[in-house]
C-alpha cells in the first residue's frame, strides 16, 4: 500500500487522508480555491484544489476524513496535490485510522504491558496507589493509549505519549544504579505521571491541537491538579512527602525557571534534576530521529526545530 510519501512528481494519488487544515482564497479570476493540508500515517502534503462550490467548503472539514484523486507537481521545491476530484468518505469505504495518522512504530500493547509491569513492581503503596486509580478511569486510559505526547516537536504520533512513558522508564531503570540518591519509586511516578495533564491539555488523538485549558493553564499545572484530585479521592493527605516530591518533579521537569520553558519552579531534589535530562533526552532524540528519517537519499544537512539549527548525517 502507498502512502502520501511515496507518491512523486507527476504521480496520480488515489488515496483516503485526513485533513489537517484549511484555507479559503480568491483567485485571480475571482473563482474561490482551498489550500489544504492532508495527511496521513506518512505524514502530510499541501494540496490545491481550484473553483471549489460554496457546498463543497462545507463538505470539507477539518479533521474529517476524505477521498481524492489528486496528481503530485513540484511548488518552490516541495511536493505538493493539484486535486481533481474530491469527496468525504463514507461508511461503506472502511478506512482504518491507523492508516491516516502517524502511529508509534511500537505495538500499544506491548508498551501496555511494560508499563503495568512498572507500576506492579514499585514498593511505594502511595505512589502505586495514586498511578492505578489514574488508569482505572477508562477515559484516561484510553487516553494514554491513543494521545501523542506533543502536537509537533517529539513523539507526536499516536499512542506516542506511552511510547515516551515507556522509554523513559528504561532509561530511568538503567541509570538508576549510578545515583543511589535518586529516589527510584518517585523517578518511575514522575516518568508515568509527568504528562498526564496532556491527556487534557490536547484536543485530541488525530489531529491535536490545544484546548482552552490547555493554554490558560498548561499540562504541568494541569498533572498536578490530577494528581490532588485523586489524593483527595483516596484520603491520600496532600502533605504526604512522597506526593509532595512526584508534584514537585512534575511541576520542574521542563528545567530551570529562568529558561522560560513552562516549569514552575527549578528542580530541587536529585530526582527532580535526573528526571528533567531524562525528558530532554528522550524528547530531543525522538525529534532528531524523525528529523534524520524525514531527509532525502542525498541529503547531508537538515534542519531540526527541537535543536532550532540544522542537524549533519556525515556519518
Amino acid at each position: 500500500m502507498k502512502y502520501l510519501a511515496d507518491y512523486q512528481e507527476g504521480e496520480r494519488v488515489v488515496a483516503f487522508c485526513l485533513v489537517k487544515n484549511k484555507e479559503a482564497g480568491v483567485a485571480s479570476n475571482q473563482s474561490e480555491y482551498l489550500n489544504l493540508e492532508l495527511g496521513d500515517r506518512s505524514g502530510t502534503l499541501m494540496a490545491k484544489l481550484w473553483d471549489v462550490s460554496a457546498e463543497m467548503k462545507e463538505a470539507i472539514a477539518v479533521k474529517s476524513v476524505v477521498k481524492i484523486d489528486a496528481a503530485v507537481q513540484m511548488y518552490r521545491g516541495k511536493k505538493q496535490l493539484v486535486i481533481q476530484r474530491i469527496r468525504p468518505v463514507s461508511a461503506s469505504d472502511e478506512v482504518l485510522m491507523e492508516s491516516l495518522i502517524p502511529i508509534s512504530p511500537v505495538p500499544v500493547d506491548e508498551l501496555w504491558d511494560k508499563l503495568e509491569q512498572k507500576i506492579n513492581g514499585l514498593q511505594s503503596g502511595t505512589l502505586k496507589a495514586i498511578i492505578k486509580e489514574a488508569l482505572a478511569d477508562g477515559e484516561i486510559r484510553e487516553r494514554i493509549r491513543q494521545y501523542p505526547a506533543g502536537v509537533r516537536m517529539h513523539h507526536n504520533y499516536y499512542h506516542g505519549l506511552l511510547e515516551h512513558i515507556v522509554s523513559l522508564l528504561t532509561a530511568a531503570e538503567r541509570l538508576l544504579p549510578l545515583y543511589p540518591q535518586v529516589d527510584r519509586d518517585v523517578l518511575y511516578a514522575t516518568c508515568i505521571m509527568h504528562d498526564i495533564g496532556k491527556l487534557y491539555e490536547l484536543s485530541d488523538p488525530v489531529a491535536p491541537d490545544y484546548t482552552t485549558p490547555g493554554q490558560l493553564i498548561g499540562h504541568l499545572v494541569m498533572g498536578v491538579e490530577m494528581v490532588s484530585s485523586i489524593c483527595r479521592k483516596l484520603d491520600i493527605p496532600m502533605g504526604d512527602a512522597e506526593v509532595l516530591h512526584l508534584k514537585h518533579c512534575i511541576l520542574s521537569h521542563h528545567g530551570e525557571v529562568e529558561n522560560g520553558w513552562g516549569s514552575a519552579v527549578s528542580g530541587k531534589t536529585p530526582t527532580a534534576v535526573l528526571f528533567h535530562y531524562l525528558d530532554q533526552i528522550d524528547s530531543k532524540m525522538n525529534a532528531l530521529g524523525q528529523t534524520l528519517s524525514d531527509m532525502g537519499e542525498e541529503d547531508e544537512w537538515a534542519y531540526a526545530g527541537v535543536l532550532k539549527r540544522k542537524v549533519w548525517r556525515g556519518y
